[in-house]
């Protein structure tokens, strides 16, 4: 199973995102080139970058797994305001040229929010957002997040994913990244997931799921909420992960967790323990506590 989780990347940029991973048992891992929460960006250093291909290489971790994910505050749908919208494609091209320089292949984002357009102008807005960005020499793939529904948010289902690319002309540089807790979110019964997967799979197709997130939902299916838990600890429930994770369809797909710290600590190491396993850990509070009581980074 490729599995992973998100890692910072403030410490040695792409190394240390690597080491982190590692640290975890992950064997991918998914990262932001600055806090997720604005655009803030540091040039990229390629000492760095060499070092982390290295070590890479030598933990067993395929570069071609790992994934990129823009920050939240990126909005390709509305365009009332022209600066903005060209602001989030400019800078959607810049990270494009940032993980280029990192041989990262695939950078998620969300679609976007219509806030006081009707939905239709807003998906269009989206799939022009992407025909702006993307050329010939495009290298990364461009991930489109299935979303929760929360406010106005764009990309809540089948029909809205393919509307958007369906009009877009590089359709070989776009792909999905499903996210459970969304998924659930929206609306979708996760205990039903192969039934999802067809359905996707006639209307876009299954080649182009290309990451997906793991979470458990704080929310009962169709809340449009997007309040993530950790895995066996929600609604959707232990089971029901690990049949998403272990599904053949998607046996060569990096997955991703995002869910939340326990306290003050990283759930990630024991989670993937739990996911290998196959087993649920119901004392991952108490276990997380013994097992970084004595790290001085906590």
């Amino acid at each position: 199973m490729i599995i992973g989780s998100h890692v910072s990347f403030n410490t040695n940029q792409l190394l240390g995102s690597a080491k982190i991973a590692i640290s975890f048992g992950a064997n991918t891992f998914m990262f932001y080139t600055g806090a997720p929460q604005n655009t803030i960006r540091k040039e990229i250093d390629l000492d760095l970058t060499k070092e982390a291909h290295e070590y890479m290489k030598n933990h067993g971790i395929d570069i071609n797994n790992v994934i990129c994910h823009a920050p939240y505050i990126i909005n390709l749908a509305n365009r009332e305001k022209e600066d903005s919208w060209n602001f989030s494609i400019s800078f959607i091209k810049n990270e494009i040229n940032r993980i280029t320089q990192m041989g990262i292949n695939y950078i998620v984002i969300h679609p976007g929010n219509s806030l006081k357009l009707d939905r239709m102008t807003a998906l269009y807005n989206i799939a022009d957002a992407i025909n702006n960005i993307l050329d010939s020499d495009t290298k990364p793939m461009i991930l489109l997040e299935t979303m929760a529904g929360k406010g106005t948010e764009c990309g809540i289902n089948i029909y809205e994913l393919k509307e958007i690319l369906n009009h877009i002309t590089l359709k070989d540089k776009v792909g999905l990244c499903l996210d459970t807790c969304h998924l659930n979110d929206s609306g979708v019964d996760i205990a039903e997931f192969d039934s999802y997967l067809n359905d996707l799979d006639n209307a876009i197709g299954l080649d182009k799921v290309k990451c997906i997130h793991i979470n458990d939902s704080k929310n009962p299916i169709g809340s449009h909420k997007d309040r993530h838990a950790n895995i066996g600890y929600g609604t959707i429930g232990f089971d029901n992960l690990i049949n998403v994770l272990y599904n053949s369809k998607l046996k060569d797909v990096p997955k991703i967790l995002e869910t939340p710290w326990v306290g003050k600590y990283p759930p990630y190491k024991l989670e993937i323990d739990m996911i290998k396993s196959k087993k649920f850990n119901p004392n991952l509070e108490q276990d997380l506590e013994e097992l970084y009581k004595n790290d001085p980074n906590f």
